[in-house]
Parts: C-alpha cells; sequence; structure tokens
C-alpha cells in the first residue's frame, strides 16, 4: 500500500544487524512496528530508536497491549502513533505530516481501487515514472491502459509537456506515416502544406500508442528509428529531425505470437518492451467493483440532473456476480445507463441490466462461497506465518484480535494446527 501511494521503502527486520543507506537531500521517516510485540523485538526495537534519535518516527501499535511499560520508551520517541487496523490514508496522511514534498494518499488520476492487483499497478507506475524508458502495457480491451499512460506521464519529469494519444487501428491504412511523422508540400496528392507529425508534435513529452499491433510493417521501421536514434523523416523530406519522446505503447493481442508469425518486428518488439506493466481484468478486482461504481456514479450525479444516489442491495450482488468481460469501460457504461434509467433513489439490478434472481439459493451459494473462501485466506496464511497470530493479522491487515474470531468463526483451533 505504502509503495502504491508513491514512498519509497527499506524494510529492515530489528533483530537483523542491518543498515538503511540514505541519500544526500531525502526526508526520512522511519515507521515504527509494534505489532510484533515479543520482547527480543521490543529491546531491538528500542536500540533501533536510539540509533536513529534524529528521524521523525510513527508507531504502529495493536489495539490492545500498547501499555505495556516496555513500549513506553519507544511511544515517547515517535511522534505520532496509529492504532491498528490503520487505513492507508491515514498512514500516509501521517507520514506526509513530516514533510510537504512527501505523497499523498497513492490515488492516480483514474486508477481508482484498492486490490491487491491495483496497488500493485500503482507502485508499478510509481516506479516506472522515474525512468525515461519505452513502457509496454498490456491487457484485455477495457482495463484501463490509456488511464495508465497518462499516469505514467502526469508522474514523470514531462508532466509539464504534451501528452498525445494515438489510435493506430483507427489512422487510415495510406497515411499513417504523414500523421505519425507529418508531411512536406507536395511529398503526395493533397498535401498542400508542410505538416507536423504527431510524434513531433510530442516532443519532450509522451505519446501514447494505443494498439501497437495494428501498424504496418513500414511504420514499424520508422518507429524503430525513433526509438533508436531519437530521429524521424517527414514524408517528402530526406533530412532527419530529432525529438525527444517518451514512448508509452499498448496492446491486447499477443505481440511475441504476432512477432512469430510475422506480423511485428521482432527488433521493434524488443524496443517496446523495455519496462512491461500487464493491467488486470475487473474479474480479479473484486474488492474494487462496487468502489469504482459508486464513482462513476457520483462522478455522473456531478454533471447530470438525475435521481439515482447509490445501489440496492441486488445490484451490488448482480455487480459482484457479474464476470464483466469489458472489464472497466463496461462497468462505466453501464452505470451511467442505470443513473439515467433507474426510477428509484437507489439503482437496482435491473437498471443495471444484470439481472439477478434473488432467491435464497442463490444468496446461500454466494454466503457460502465467501465463508470457504474466507475460511481458506485465514487458513493458509496461518500456516505461511508459522502459525503466528501477530504475523497472520499483519498479512491480512486486520487485528489480532479478528483473527481469533475469525479462527472460532471457522473452527480453527490454533492448538491442533500447531
Amino acid at each position: 500500500m505504502l509503495a502504491a501511494a508513491g514512498w519509497n521503502l527499506r524494510v529492515v527486520d530489528p533483530l537483523a544487524d542491518a543498515h538503511v543507506g540514505m541519500r544526500g537531500g531525502d526526508q526520512v521517516v522511519a515507521l515504527v512496528d509494534l505489532r510484533d510485540d515479543t520482547p527480543p523485538m521490543i529491546e531491538a526495537l528500542k536500540r533501533t530508536v536510539v540509533d536513529h534519535a534524529d528521524l521523525p518516527l510513527i508507531a504502529m501499535t495493536p489495539d490492545s497491549g500498547a501499555d505495556d511499560p516496555a513500549l513506553q520508551p519507544i511511544l515517547r520517541a515517535c511522534g505520532e502513533r496509529i492504532v491498528c487496523p490503520f487505513n492507508i490514508q491515514q498512514l500516509s496522511q501521517a507520514l506526509a505530516s513530516f514533510d510537504e514534498r512527501s505523497p499523498g494518499s497513492g490515488d492516480i488520476g483514474g486508477m481508482i481501487g484498492q486490490s491487491a492487483a491495483m496497488l500493485e499497478v500503482r507502485a508499478t507506475l510509481h516506479r516506472y515514472a522515474r525512468v525515461d524508458l519505452p513502457v509496454l502495457v498490456t491487457g484485455e480491451t477495457g482495463t484501463g491502459k490509456e488511464l495508465a499512460a497518462r499516469a505514467l506521464h502526469d508522474l514523470s519529469d514531462r508532466r509539464r509537456r504534451p501528452f498525445i494519444a494515438v489510435n493506430c487501428g483507427a489512422l487510415p491504412p495510406g497515411l499513417i506515416q504523414a500523421e505519425l511523422f507529418g508531411h512536406e508540400r507536395g511529398a503526395f496528392t493533397g498535401a498542400a502544406s508542410r505538416r507536423i507529425g504527431l510524434f513531433e508534435s510530442a516532443n519532450t513529452g509522451t505519446i501514447f500508442l494505443d494498439e501497437i499491433g495494428d501498424l504496418p510493417m513500414d511504420a514499424q521501421a520508422n518507429l524503430l528509428r525513433v526509438l533508436q536514434e531519437g530521429t524521424l523523416e517527414r514524408v517528402g523530406n530526406s533530412h532527419s529531425t530529432r525529438v525527444d519522446v517518451r514512448v508509452v505503447a499498448a496492446t491486447h493481442v499477443d505481440l511475441a505470437e504476432a512477432v512469430e508469425r510475422g506480423r511485428f518486428r521482432r527488433d521493434l518488439y524488443f524496443r517496446l518492451d523495455v519496462l512491461h506493466l500487464q493491467m488486470p481484468p475487473l474479474r480479479e478486482r473484486a474488492g474494487d467493483i462496487e468502489i469504482l461504481a459508486r464513482c462513476f456514479l457520483e462522478e455522473f450525479r456531478s454533471r447530470h440532473r438525475v435521481s439515482a444516489r447509490g445501489f440496492d442491495p441486488s445490484a451490488r450482488r448482480a455487480l459482484l456476480a457479474h464476470a464483466w468481460p469489458g472489464n472497466v469501460r463496461e462497468l462505466l457504461n453501464r452505470v451511467r445507463r442505470a443513473a439515467v434509467i433507474a426510477r428509484q433513489p437507489l439503482v437496482g439490478a435491473g437498471d443495471l441490466q444484470l439481472d439477478h434472481d434473488g432467491s435464497d439459493s442463490g444468496e446461500e451459494c454466494l454466503d457460502s462461497a465467501r465463508h470457504s473462501a474466507e475460511r481458506e485466506a485465514v487458513l493458509s496464511t496461518l500456516r505461511e506465518t508459522g502459525f503466528n497470530v501477530s504475523a497472520c493479522a499483519r498479512r491480512l491487515r486486520v487485528s489480532r484480535v479478528t483473527v481469533y474470531r475469525l479462527c472460532k468463526k471457522h473452527q480453527l483451533s490454533l492448538a491442533e494446527l500447531r
């Protein structure tokens, strides 16, 4: 979550003899984890706090047990204390309070969600934005590849420069070269004047080439030249023009397969696929579906006079049950349509045209699936952490009390499991 919020992280085990290197000019904040309050850990943390007395400190403490006298020296040294379980906004705001240059809550325009898949995407965007290399964004149609490209641009040092998005599949085959690289007057019939191409228009900024797999072979050769040499030639001109453009390309097809079939240049593929970002489909972001639906509805209500203001239980069940083959784009369109046709303040499954029968058997199946998934998540996490309740709570981002409650709910005996 912190990486997704834009923080550069260094993780140190206080029990190990390790040190964290710091670069000049960095604002460093120490986040002290007191949730695993075993005596050796507490003593190690005391030494850590003493060794780094000049650093701003924040303590994360468990729901209970923080009144332990052994913890008090550490708590007194910390500028702020956060009681777990916490949310990322609270933690990020606490960190940012030490330095106005610090990242915020981690929200990037349009990149909404708190699922593990989306946190990984946002963390990757922050990493990629710092280096000026080509990026290949892959994923199914409607997963937000252009939003990711724009986020890369907005997070980079080129943010105040042009961002130009091009759908390669929508360009007329006979004019692709002229559109991308420009042309001189008289270069072909109808070229009445010189025209600057999209690459020159994006100079010093970022160009997003969507559906790069649809680019003809001759245009691929010229694109390869831009990536290799940083120069281009306008149609009808043999002189090279230098451009400084970061290329972000996207595709929903398998470019490696296209290379094997001879439809895409191998050398260009390797030039584009320096950094790779895979956008997850919506079906792998179940926890984000309702969050996205609410955001889309609120955004639509802010611009249009509609009565819909939320979703009823049948709509929420239908949102979770749908496979979303069209991904986020399909969700956006269904929410907008439902907001217009809904006659009640709460949108129903019928308004979304995702009818859910609402029968008891259907609800029981859904509840059973959730119950099984929850039990399996707790059990597998306990096994991975050697049945350490504190470590399990950290991985699941809940309190230890909640772990004990879940064990009781699912009839998991810690004594027997151990």
